[in-house]
């Protein structure tokens, strides 16, 4: 055995080693609501300032307009051991604009908006910010709220079926510029002459985009949803490493205008010749710790195979000293029983019952992580009955309270409702949703009962949570 600790330690110490040369690693998870150029520039700039910090790994995913399935993407990066999630300010966007076309109505006049893809946060928010601004001017006449879906497309077809009156509509604020280019074709096709002008948000560089689209009066504004992925995996690291950083971040933006569009077109140009620039020094650096990192690998794969290596010879061992040492006690038990005497040992009986015990222990151990499978992917059903998931356990009600009961102390009532409200903290903690959208999230009917069951679990108010 001295021969088998000296091989261990040996290891022990080969992994450490290993280990102590790897800079502290983070994940982090970025959900993008669509793709388009806006994400593509955000996710470059993620990279690259992933790229710069060195220990850190960000994962992407995209739900391509679908708010069910971004949802469904935030849970799958959550449980995938993610450190942060990050979020941007929409609410100061739809103030912003709202405040703009404002002025530019001398506080007078109508308008006609467009919301991007329904329920989804961004919409809700850019069109809380918006309506709370342009309702301080009495004489401003929101006619309508028409439902995009962040699609060109969307926002022609909205307008294209609108029913009612489009012939004096001073502006359209489409929440972004995909869709107010859309309205315009459609306002266009239904010969409109009277001077609608039409505002979005993104206020994207380069061919096509906002600011472009500003310049050439095809849009009356834009304002730039700013990018700055680097600052966010900075902000990111601060919060992962208990470093100090502002609970609020806002980020800097500009509004775009005819009057400043030619010189934030001339400043994305230079940025962006930059930015190609900094793509090659990556490449070329990449191929350099390439050809460093293949002695790394050599070192990690030695370390694997010994530890493979390792691993048999101690199983080998183990399983020859049970052996021996139930051949011992079986043979110092039969040697005094009669001859005759055809029973079982006691040694070995007792033996039986030890494995028996945990095949039992493995047996509730799968149960109950089927029971939390179950329970988590049924999350968002409100109508998800404890009759529901004794099916799909495959027992009876009575048999799935009894085992519950017995191995958690809680009944399969109270493991629903309790999963539920830990979902919703974690979602009050990383999120910006409000009380109301999470509690319909993790599958409560009303906000009201959410929040009485959350006190009485937590004993605070879902609000207090962020105040924490």
């Amino acid at each position: 055995m001295n021969y088998f600790k000296l091989i261990l330690t040996t290891l022990l110490l080969l992994v450490i080693t290993s280990c102590s040369q790897q800079p502290p690693r983070h994940v982090i998870g970025i959900s993008q609501c669509s793709g388009d150029i806006w994400r593509d520039k955000q996710n470059a700039e993620l990279r690259m300032g992933a790229y710069i910090q060195g220990n850190v790994e960000v994962r992407f995913a995209s739900a391509y307009d679908s708010d069910e399935r971004q949802v469904q993407q935030i849970d799958s990066l959550i449980k995938t051991d993610i450190d942060a999630f990050i979020s941007a300010d929409n609410y100061e966007m739809g103030k912003t604009m709202g405040e703009y076309i404002a002025h530019q109505l001398q506080g007078k006049g109508r308008i006609l908006e467009i919301k991007g893809l329904k329920d989804s946060s961004p919409a809700i928010e850019r069109h809380n910010g918006f309506v709370q601004t342009v309702n301080r001017f009495p004489e401003i006449q929101l006619t309508g709220t028409l439902q995009g879906d962040w699609t060109e497309e969307s926002g022609y077809t909205a307008v294209k079926n609108y029913q009612g009156d489009l012939s004096h509509i001073d502006f359209v604020f489409a929440q972004n510029d995909r869709m107010a280019m859309g309205a315009r074709k459609a306002m266009k096709e239904k010969g409109i002459t009277y001077p609608t002008k039409f505002c979005g948000i993104d206020g994207l560089p380069g061919k096509g985009g906002g600011i472009e689209l500003v310049r050439d009066s095809l849009l009356d504004a834009s304002y730039i949803y700013p990018t700055h992925g680097d600052q966010l995996i900075q902000l990111a690291i601060n919060i992962l490493e208990d470093k100090p950083y502002e609970k609020e971040n806002l980020l800097k933006s500009a509004l775009v205008t005819r009057d400043n569009a030619n010189v934030l077109l001339m400043e994305s140009e230079e940025t962006m010749r930059q930015t190609a620039y900094l793509d090659q020094l990556h490449e070329k650096a990449d191929t350099y710790l390439q050809q460093l990192g293949t002695q790394r690998a050599i070192t990690i794969l030695m370390a694997v195979i010994i530890l493979i290596i390792t691993a048999s010879a101690v199983i080998i061992i183990m399983n020859m000293r049970r052996r021996h040492r139930l051949e011992r006690q079986a043979f110092s038990m039969v040697v005094n029983v009669p001859a005759e005497e055809n029973t079982p040992t006691p040694v070995l009986t007792e033996v039986t019952q030890e494995e028996k015990g945990q095949i039992e222990a493995d047996n509730d151990a799968r149960f109950l992580e089927r029971l939390r499978q179950q329970v988590q992917e049924q999350m968002a059903n409100s109508d998800f009955s404890v009759e529901d998931l004794a099916a799909q356990m495959g027992v009876s009600r009575v048999q799935l309270y009894r085992k519950v009961k017995t191995q958690t102390g809680r009944t399969p009532v109270d493991i629903i409702r309790l999963s539920r409200l830990n979902r919703s903290k974690v979602l009050l903690q990383v999120t910006d949703l409000s009380v109301s959208e999470i509690a319909y999230q993790v599958g409560f009917t009303a906000p009201s009962y959410f929040t009485k069951c959350f006190k009485e679990e937590f004993g605070m108010l879902p609000g207090d949570t962020r105040k924490s």
